[in-house]
């Protein structure tokens, strides 16, 4: 099995300690890319799929990096949504 399709396999488990660099590769691997919202952006962080035309807003997790259960939960959502 793929790294991608390890990392598939444990979003859909909902994991409570999945990293905030685990998400991020997720995203990449889906075709989503970080855009730069500028300097009072603070730690909302926005993906979009140029492809697809889909933005995602995601909340970088601090102090530590692990990413809350519902962003888990909202990006298997759309994720299934878009047939991804």
């Amino acid at each position: 099995m793929s790294k991608k399709n390890k990392l598939i396999k444990r979003l859909y488990t909902v994991p409570s300690d999945f990293t905030y660099d685990e998400l991020r590769q997720l995203l990449k691997y889906f075709g989503f890319r970080e855009v730069e919202t500028g300097k009072t952006s603070g730690s909302a962080v926005k993906y979009y799929n140029r492809e697809l035309g889909v933005p995602i807003y995601i909340h970088r997790p601090h102090p530590g990096n692990i990413v809350k259960k519902y962003v888990l939960r909202e990006l298997i959502r759309l994720l299934s949504k878009e047939e991804l």
